[in-house]
């Protein structure tokens, strides 16, 4: 199993590019369920759940073509098998989002329950019942949800009980082939999820709203092919700017998207960067000074990611004062907290609540990643250590960022990856 190991003590310094958007990438790949014609997806990020999702459509009898620069063309008019089997889905969930294509395609889907991250209970209870209001009978049963249509989809008024994105996804891609309209209501607001729409509607789909908590579709007979490029990771461009803030760094993130990152930005600012942004570009300069620490509350999109929670604790580790950090997302998304006290963190968890009071310096230790965005937060926790701390089981990070060692090197890093 792969580890990282890291130098602690260089201040991060350069320029590079921001990959394509993970979770826009694997929405969007789904979505080439939804026609027989070809779709060619562009920006695909070179990442183990992409490799997971074309493994995913393989499965199903398509036969993705990738070029060398990792551009994506699906044809699923040659689909054999619609399931997707639990040997795939477990190790990524993500793959739930081929239920509705599935469905509202070829009117039949057999989709293994999820795996992925254990951050926390995330459940699929809302795209079912969502899916049977728009016609499906669905079983679960054997560890599989077993839905079938007669015929298409009808389209629904369907309010979503709790806001999710890939149970807003799911709808949406169902949506876009059902007879009729589809409202989805306390719809989630992510820029991806308004990337998978903008995808939609380069397809032939009738969509309005996205952006906001409220989609209206109104269901086409078919979509056809298109040339589609994925928006830029704003997890990824946050999480390199958070460790040159985090090294009192300074670094350049071009092919970026600065817009979808207000909240992460502000955050940085208060800690005390000087941040200065252009269309597609954002710069990042600490001056050399420590950072402050920032409390934070995560939130549903536009507010404060979940995602980027782990990385801006690491960053409270070494600053100067005491942060607080509120999880309201994910009931289970702190495990990386006693890694990082074995690293001389101090950190009290009390229920969805972490204070960190800043050291001075971290000292570097073997620690274990136990989900992908704390693992992007251990290695930012070692480049600001004492001495060489190793990252092990590292497959999380691979799952969500692309070449990490080598665009930390680029930016001046010690890290090498270790069998």
């Amino acid at each position: 199993m792969d580890k990282l190991a890291i130098q602690g003590g260089v201040r991060l310094s350069g320029e590079i590019r921001a990959a394509g958007a993970k979770n826009s990438a694997l929405p969007i790949l789904a979505a080439t369920l939804l026609t027989d014609d070809a779709v060619q997806v562009r920006n695909v990020p070179h990442l183990y759940d992409v490799t997971t999702m074309l493994e995913l459509l393989g499965s199903m009898g398509i036969e993705p073509v990738v070029d060398a620069e990792l551009n994506v063309e699906v044809k699923s008019g040659s689909v054999t098998d619609c399931s997707a089997p639990y040997a795939l889905v477990k190790t990524m969930r993500a793959s739930i989002l081929v239920l509705g294509p599935l469905l509202a395609h070829f009117g039949r889907a057999e989709v293994a329950l999820p795996g992925g991250c254990a951050i926390g209970s995330r459940p699929v209870n809302l795209h079912i019942s969502a899916l049977e209001k728009m016609g499906a009978d669905i079983v679960v049963e054997d560890g599989y949800i077993k839905a079938s249509v007669p015929g298409r989809l009808k389209g629904a008024h369907i309010f979503m009980d709790m806001c999710t994105v890939t149970g807003t996804e799911n709808i949406l891609m169902a949506a876009t082939l059902a007879d009729g309209q589809t409202i989805i209501e306390n719809a989630a607001k992510e820029p991806e999820i308004v990337d998978l729409a903008n995808c939609l509607i380069a397809m032939g789909a009738d969509i309005k709203g996205q952006g906001t908590d409220t989609l209206i579709i109104n269901g086409k007979e078919r979509l056809h092919g298109c040339t589609y490029s994925v928006m830029p990771d704003r997890i990824e461009t946050g999480t390199y700017l958070i460790a040159a803030a985090a090294t009192r760094g300074s670094i350049r993130i071009k092919d970026t998207c600065p817009d979808t990152l207000e909240a992460v930005l502000l955050k940085l600012e208060e800690a005390g960067a000087v941040i200065r942004t252009g269309k597609d570009w954002i710069e990042l300069d600490m001056q050399g000074k420590r950072p402050k620490a920032v409390s934070l509350r995560t939130a549903p999109y536009p507010a404060f990611p979940t995602d980027m929670q782990a990385q801006f604790m690491a960053l409270n580790a070494i600053a100067e004062g005491v942060g607080i950090v509120t999880e309201t997302v994910f009931e289970n998304r702190f495990m990386h907290v006693h890694e990082m006290n074995r690293m001389g963190a101090s950190m009290k968890v009390q229920g969805n609540t972490v204070t960190i009071t800043g050291v001075e310096q971290l000292k570097g230790a073997p620690v274990m990643a136990t989900d992908l965005r704390a693992s992007a937060s251990l290695v930012i926790a070692g480049l600001v250590a004492d001495n060489e701390t190793v990252v092990d089981r590292i497959y999380h990070i691979d799952r969500g960022y692309e070449c990490i060692e080598e665009k930390m090197r680029l930016l001046g890093a010690k890290i090498r990856r270790l069998p």
